[in-house]
């Protein structure tokens, strides 16, 4: 073969047979267990505990079946379980998926003897479920992760890190089993100056302010937590004492410290927010396309008409070029390959602004219908636009790219 021949024969957008296989099996559970109860939980505002229950019994609510995914080899397993999920619903889909980025956090700064031990507490099992929170934002630092007030202070005596502070927006902030708590170690250093703590099951101090009632993901428990001299074991320090002194020592010599916790913690989840947003609006171009060729007006489909045809064939492609951003981020991050062109916020960024118009597009095809809860393209439309907001809104995600595109200090 020759050389040009090898190279195409290399590149292929064909996911493998185990991944096809747990798409498939997913998307049967997410159309017959998901589906039906979405509308109920958005009404109720609450956890959907019955749903998390069916899944551990599937296998899908566990460790295990979110470590084979990221472990897959191309980097595909986890963007596309995520479409899937978000596919069947966005807020049931995210009291799924929540306690993975608790998870990640672990395993992206963690030792191996803190992923072994707290991951595991973050899910439980069928009849014992638990549940993990990753806490960053606070009342007064959202997308300015440097602003973090919350403190942690080292008592050399007792082996233990003080923790003080408030957190807010924390996906299962109170009611989970262990958090994740980001908390500055030396304010002068601003986001270079903090670090993650593991905060255990039970833990005196930690408890929960309000929870917040939402315009949509309303399924996803989400609340403010209150740290007041929450006391947590040396061991807790995610990454350990040793590394987090040597980077804070060539921050303080005027080194560069490494990737700031929070920030690799969001930068590697960011393609399966990406593609979680891809399975919103894939629903809603789904749904649009099928009563475009039920609903008829003036004796025809309305799809067959320009106006609702051209409307489903822009919301389609945008949708398409959305997953296959959002595909190459997730295959170069498992690959190790450099984000040199902020492709990870690239993928969140065009995916959840693709979910959000999609959406309304939908809303529109459907008419007066769309815009009722009889339908259901009007709950993810209000699904839809907190991928511009969380982890990293819209106006960051630009700034980052912008950044790569220009590299130059763009503020």
């Amino acid at each position: 073969m020759s050389d040009p021949d090898r190279a195409s024969a290399v590149f292929s957008l064909d996911l493998s047979d185990d991944v096809v296989q747990m798409r498939d099996w997913l998307h049967e559970f997410a159309a017959s267990v998901i589906r039906p109860a979405a509308a109920e939980w958005d009404e109720r505002e609450e956890m959907p505990w019955p749903v998390l229950e069916e899944a551990a019994k599937a296998g899908l609510y566990s460790l295990d079946f979110y470590a084979q995914q990221y472990l897959e080899g191309s980097g595909l397993g986890i963007p596309v379980a995520f479409e899937e999920l978000f596919w069947g619903d966005a807020g049931i889909g995210l009291a799924l998926a929540g306690s993975s980025l608790a998870a990640v956090a672990v395993v992206a700064n963690g030792t191996p003897e803190q992923v072994g031990e707290w991951c595991p507490q973050m899910f439980g099992g069928p009849g014992d479920l638990k549940l993990g929170a990753f806490c960053s934002s606070e009342p007064e630092a959202g997308s300015d992760v440097g602003a973090i007030r919350t403190r942690a202070v080292y008592d050399a005596a007792a082996d233990e890190w003080v923790l003080n502070g408030v957190k807010t927006w924390a996906t299962n902030g109170g009611i989970a089993n262990v958090h994740v708590v980001v908390a500055s170690v030396d304010p002068s250093l601003r986001s270079r100056g903090q670090a993650s703590f593991i905060v255990p099951p039970g833990t005196a101090g930690l408890s929960m302010g309000q929870k917040f009632r939402k315009h949509g993901i309303r399924a996803s428990h989400t609340a403010e937590i209150v740290l007041s001299d929450v006391r947590v074991p040396g061991r807790c320090l995610v990454g350990g004492r040793e590394r987090l002194e040597e980077r804070l020592a060539r921050v303080r010599e005027g080194g560069h410290g490494g990737e700031q916790a929070a920030m690799k913690t969001f930068e590697a989840s960011r393609p399966g927010v990406a593609a979680m947003a891809v399975g919103v609006a894939r629903a809603a171009v789904e749904y649009a396309a099928e009563y475009s060729r039920t609903r008829v007006q003036f004796g025809r489909p309305i799809g067959q008409n320009q106006g609702v045809a051209f409307m489903l064939a822009d919301m389609a492609a945008s949708v398409d070029a959305a997953r296959l951003l959002t595909w190459r981020a997730a295959w170069m991050a498992r690959q190790g390959k450099p984000f040199t062109r902020a492709e990870g916020s690239m993928s969140k960024l065009v995916a959840g602004e693709t979910a959000v118009r999609v959406t309304e597009q939908a809303i529109q095809i459907l008419g007066g219908n769309g815009y009722t809860r009889d339908y259901p393209v009007e709950r993810w439309h209000r699904d839809a636009k907190i991928f511009t907001i969380f982890e990293g809104t819209s106006e960051i995600q630009r700034m980052i790219v912008g950044r790569a595109v220009t590299g130059l200090d763009v503020r």
